[in-house]
């Protein structure tokens, strides 16, 4: 007798923790395999009258019977239940790249004659997207450094349509104070996005502070590996119905089935992951702070962060990612590059194993940033001629303390 396997739904109260490993999980109801199933398939088979040719006109595709997988797809939509389980939303949007689902809410939300408040500095793509391919549309777009909520009120107007922010910053580590951001967005009829990779739904739920839209970089965290690209957009219902009806369809950002199957690969172990890279990181980042080659240390868990106090509010563990300047930034880089053993000398972050690069100041004014004035100021301040941005893996931490010291001394 062939036996059905059924799948019961998690009790309301189930833990952050349980939320990660079960939510959207479906035991296959013929071999009840526990890990999810990979849908490859682009099409569907349906009935006369169950789906939409268009996608114009349709509230929500997700409401939709499984058509075709640039709409939707049954392994990434486990994925984006599982994303709206951890940040406690009602609905979530997974995207080819974090740059899809940045890209994708900007588009939905912003049109010519509209105004966008940006932090002026963020992640590199944002910032050249925000600032040198949006006013082509005839958007206006004021950055701001958003630690200072009175130049964030000064830059709102009454076409300001989006704040969009990231806390902690990339790549300088600043907080921003969300709840009271929110507000003022709110007071000018605005919608607040905020890019939370570097947070992670662990440390921080910005939806529960008033934020509308939670993005990630499903690419670093979240996923964990450095194997698969993703993104997500998350919030209410009606707001990520609006940009999946415009970015899954119309802008081509949808996220391949067996990448979704990667990600929820990588969400069953964020919690302990995130955990250990954050006790870790508190741990190199105090040894940092001692080492005779280094000038200063950012990192939101030492009581040395300028905003200490606020990412104790606001975050329940200090995150994987560390910033930290040397006496000469060029000559200490030569030296990572060419001893490390354990930590790698590579972009991107978040991966299990640690990642260390340089961030020259000068190139990233040349490049990206491009700041002048108090901006520039505040941002030298931080970064001086260079910052290194290191990211804590999964190492025993004795081995990356051991391999920035050798690496560091001349």
């Amino acid at each position: 007798m062939t036996k059905t396997f059924v799948t019961h739904p998690l009790p309301a109260s189930a833990g952050p923790e349980t939320r990660a490993l079960d939510v959207g999980l479906l035991i296959d109801p013929a071999t009840g395999a526990i890990a999810p199933n990979v849908s490859m398939s682009v099409n569907n088979a349906l009935m006369p009258g169950d789906g939409a040719f268009s996608a114009d006109g349709v509230a929500d595709l997700a409401d939709l019977p499984y058509l075709y997988a640039r709409w939707t797809n049954p392994t990434v939509r486990q994925l984006e239940q599982r994303l709206a389980a951890l940040e406690r939303a009602e609905e979530a949007l997974a995207t080819a790249t974090g740059m899809a689902a940045i890209a994708g809410t900007l588009f939905t939300f912003l049109k010519a004659g509209d105004h966008l408040v940006v932090s002026d500095v963020c992640y590199a793509g944002a910032v050249e997207l925000t600032q040198r391919v949006l006013p082509d549309f005839g958007i206006e777009v004021t950055p701001v450094n958003m630690a200072r909520l009175d130049l964030v009120e000064a830059a709102m107007r009454p076409n300001t349509r989006l704040v969009h922010c990231e806390s902690p910053v990339n790549p300088i580590l600043r907080i921003v104070d969300l709840e009271a951001l929110a507000a003022i967005a709110h007071n000018h009829g605005a919608l607040i996005s905020v890019d939370s990779t570097f947070a992670t739904p662990v440390a921080t739920r910005p939806l529960s502070l008033g934020v509308d839209l939670v993005i990630h970089s499903l690419t670093k965290f979240i996923n964990g590996h450095g194997d698969v690209l993703g993104g997500a957009v998350i919030g209410r219902k009606e707001l990520i119905a609006r940009i999946r009806g415009r970015a899954g369809v119309y802008l081509g950002a949808s996220l391949a089935a067996q990448s979704a199957w990667l990600i929820m690969r990588g969400i069953d172990t964020l919690y302990p992951r995130l955990r250990m890279a954050s006790e870790s990181a508190l741990a190199v980042a105090t040894f940092l702070e001692g080492h005779p080659e280094v000038e200063r240390v950012i990192y939101p868990g030492l009581s040395s962060h300028p905003q200490h106090d606020l990412a104790k509010r606001q975050m329940d563990v200090f995150g994987g990612m560390i910033a930290f300047r040397t006496r000469n930034p060029k000559a200490a880089a030569e030296r990572l590059a060419t001893r490390l053993r354990v930590v790698h000398y590579a972009f991107s972050l978040g991966h299990q194993r640690s990642l260390v690069v340089l961030l020259d100041t000068e190139e990233m004014m040349t490049s990206t940033f491009c700041l002048t004035g108090e901006a520039l100021t505040d941002y030298h301040a931080y970064a001086g001629d260079g910052l290194f941005r290191l990211s804590i893996g999964l190492e025993t931490t004795g081995d990356i303390i051991a391999d920035l010291d050798q690496a560091l001394t001349p």
